[in-house]
């Protein structure tokens, strides 16, 4: 099992610093931001990225969705898992987090709220598959946070769409327990 100090960095500094491309990591792994949700990379790049970030003493979590290069199985997991050593992963799919939790991976489900339907399912999703943590979308909708908050038996955290610190500050009154954001002047708040 990986040590996981997610919880921990988090009670730190709520922030996430989520990098979109390479370039701005020099500015995440600057930030005072203790975790970093990388949301860019490939089969060749991800073990020096990762290698990188936690040199400098943070937390990475690779969203499996977006990295290139690698199929979404279990071959491809018990790579990122035994080769890439990541903190944890990122995914929208519920197949990868059954499949990373059996290798001992820090899972993060993310989910996209765009309507009751998917609330709903959502909540039901969390609660069946267990990640370790849930990622709702957009961040911005503090009822929202707070019923996911309220259902479901791990943390929450708000991204998308998070533009300042009144966002920030809704975000964890409705219970959020990080907020994860590409918004560089939101990282050194």
């Amino acid at each position: 099992m990986m040590n996981n100090d997610f919880y921990s960095k988090l009670s730190i500094n709520p922030i996430i610093a989520a990098v979109k491309d390479t370039e701005k990591l020099e500015k995440a792994i600057e930030s005072p931001c203790e975790i970093i949700f990388l949301l860019k990379g490939n089969i060749c790049n991800i073990e020096e990225i990762v290698r990188k970030v936690k040199q400098a003493g943070k937390s990475i979590y690779i969203h499996m969705d977006l990295m290139e290069g690698f199929a979404r199985d279990v071959f491809a997991m018990k790579h990122i898992s035994e080769k890439v050593k990541p903190d944890g992963i990122i995914t929208t799919k519920s197949s990868i987090i059954k499949i990373a939790k059996e290798l001992g991976v820090f899972t993060i489900q993310r989910l996209f709220i765009i309507d009751n339907l998917s609330l709903t399912s959502g909540i039901n999703s969390i609660n069946t598959v267990r990640p370790d943590a849930v990622e709702i979308m957009p961040g911005v909708m503090p009822k929202i946070t707070k019923k996911i908050s309220s259902e479901v038996k791990v943390p929450v955290i708000a991204g998308g769409l998070i533009s300042d610190k009144e966002d920030v500050i809704d975000s964890i009154k409705a219970g959020a327990m990080g907020i994860s954001t590409s918004k560089e002047e939101i990282w050194d708040m």
